[in-house]
């Protein structure tokens, strides 16, 4: 098979996988999908190579249904999936407790998760929304000395905050060797504490997370309410910082907003430096898709690159799986890539992300938020203060609707669409100056979606 359908089907996988996590959470997904890798697919059947008969035996029992039905979603090509142990596997270690309790790791051989190799600073596409998280997990990897402590990394699903830690571990093991480094989610840190409590090891669970150089734990909103895992992290983490080791945290809201995280925990994240990655802009999503574009065989017009970046808005993870089904697509069918092959492909995620806001609750929100009458917006009043929100509003309506110019304008009081596009072209320009207005555009956009 050639090596750029070994990374398709890589790529293809990984969405399955992010499919997989929306419907048995991400506890199943981390400790039993997530070592399953794809082998190759012949005669329609996709080969997944499982690391034990184990996790062979009991994902075919449990979770292969929903496995083949994603997989067929996802690339047609597939009729069905095989999963195989390979004969220099070992057995697993897996502790399996009754049906109803959770199921626990215990085969460690190896400190944490397995980094991804993809997931480089050089194939991160660098744009506003993250180039202040980019520079710092760059600052801290580059560091001979801690420089922040700890790095914490927020924002919302699919951004690139494992993409940055991914890439922080591989230029500090790729600077420095015998640097210990220790990355995993926040549920794989519980599951380890769970089983140090367990099995009465607790010593030497606090000696292996104590003797890293680098701590980095993933999605740490995940031991929010967990008490005593909270407990044994609060110890960890002040022991790593008093003997000067690096710890690097992501999760989806800043410190001081993480629900049930304990006061003095909070504090403690907040300590170094927070960073935060905002929503995609259309200009980072093109650039995304070009990126990973440039990386394929396959052809693809820019106006398909153009028309992905402005359909598929919530995260770069669902992008880039947008594109993968489209090359998949093109590979194995060695159909054409249109922009009307493309809206065939895609048919299920466009419809799924539709924008279903509506101009009236745009209208609304941004005359609250500029504190004016909502019956300004429809007003032919040219005072600034009630023109730049009106402005705003027509804006919005562009981005967030799949609506036309003239029929945004006729929401606005019979508007002419030359109106909405010098609207739209007078926000834009200004918000490249202006912060102040692209604070409010960007925190109106999260409202309202």
């Amino acid at each position: 098979m050639a090596n750029i359908e070994h990374r398709i089907l890589d790529d293809i996988w990984s969405s399955v996988c992010e499919d997989l996590r929306n419907i048995f959470g991400d506890a199943v997904i981390n400790n039993l999908i997530s070592p399953l890798h794809p082998e190759k697919l012949e005669e329609n059947t996709l080969y997944l190579i499982a690391p034990s008969v184990f996790f062979k035996d009991w994902v075919t029992n449990n979770y292969l249904t929903q496995i083949i039905q994603i997989c067929v979603e996802k690339c047609p090509q597939v009729k069905s999936v095989e999963l195989k142990v390979l004969e220099s596997n070992k057995p697993s270690n897996i502790q399996t407790n009754s049906i109803n309790e959770e199921i626990v790791t215990s085969d460690d051989d190896t400190f944490g998760i397995p980094l991804d190799p993809n997931l480089t600073f050089d194939k991160f596409v660098v744009g506003k929304p993250n180039e202040l998280a980019y520079a710092a997990a760059l600052r801290v990897a580059e560091s001979d000395d801690v420089v922040f402590n700890p790095l914490f990394l927020y924002g919302g699903v699919g951004l690139g905050k494992t993409h940055l830690m991914h890439a922080i571990a591989w230029s500090i093991k790729a600077k420095n060797p015998k640097r210990t480094i220790a990355y995993m989610s926040a549920e794989k840190f519980m599951y380890q504490f769970i089983r140090s409590v367990r099995y009465k090891d607790t010593m030497a669970f606090k000696e292996q997370f104590r003797s890293v150089d680098v701590l980095m734990i993933d999605d740490i909103q995940f031991i929010c309410g967990k008490d005593s895992t909270q407990e044994e992290f609060f110890h960890t983490f002040n022991a790593l910082v008093d003997n000067n080791r690096q710890v690097i945290v992501s999760a989806d809201k800043s410190p001081s907003d993480l629900d049930g995280m304990e006061e003095r925990l909070k504090s403690r994240l907040g300590w170094g430096l927070v960073a935060d990655i905002h929503p995609t802009t259309y200009e980072l999503r093109l650039g995304i898709l070009q990126s990973k574009a440039a990386n394929t065989s396959v052809i693809i017009p820019d106006k398909v690159l153009e028309f992905i970046a402005h359909k598929v808005t919530s995260n770069i993870r669902e992008l880039e799986g947008a594109l993968n089904r489209i090359i998949a697509n093109a590979v194995f069918i060695g159909r054409e890539v249109t922009i009307d092959s493309a809206r065939e492909v895609l048919s299920d995620l466009l419809r799924s992300s539709e924008r279903r806001v509506t101009i009236e609750e745009i209208q609304k929100k941004v005359a609250a938020h500029y504190s004016i009458k909502f019956s300004d917006m429809f007003s032919s009043k040219r005072s600034r203060q009630i023109a730049l929100p009106r402005q705003v509003a027509m804006y919005l309506a562009k981005k967030l609707t799949t609506m036309s110019l003239p029929e945004i304008g006729k929401n606005f009081g019979g508007k002419d669409h030359t109106t909405v596009l010098h609207a739209v072209r007078k926000i834009t320009e200004t918000m490249r100056d202006d912060a102040s207005l692209e604070e409010d555009i960007r925190l109106l956009t999260k409202i309202l979606q």
